[in-house]
């Protein structure tokens, strides 16, 4: 772990979900102007902003240091499903849910 770069992982996790700065600073509540100044000048967050920013990723702390850290023991197609539910915006995954809530309706 010495060699982990927070902000290496934050624009890690932006590009996985297909984010722009813009719209991380929209999840997480920091302005765009402190998100990128952050990234672009290699400023480390601190740790409260890392709260905000793992809260707008839709993760843990745990998680953002330790990447795959819940997929542990999910099937491929779960994994699969868990990273494109990730990568939507807060008020589509609010949408998937309940569209598979209403397929898991279906089989009861």
């Amino acid at each position: 772990m010495k060699d982990f770069n927070p902000l290496e992982r934050i624009r890690g996790l932006c590009t996985e979900r297909n984010w722009s700065y813009y719209q991380l600073s929209k999840a997480s509540g920091i302005p765009y102007s402190t998100l990128n100044t952050m990234l672009h000048k290699e400023n480390m967050p601190s740790l409260p902003t890392l709260q905000k920013l793992c809260q707008g990723f839709g993760i843990s702390m745990a998680e953002f240091f330790e990447p795959g850290r819940n997929q542990r023991g999910l099937t491929e197609n779960q994994r699969q499903c868990l990273s494109l539910f990730t990568s939507l915006p807060a008020k589509d995954q609010e949408l998937a849910l309940a569209f598979m809530k209403g397929l898991g309706r279906k089989l009861n």
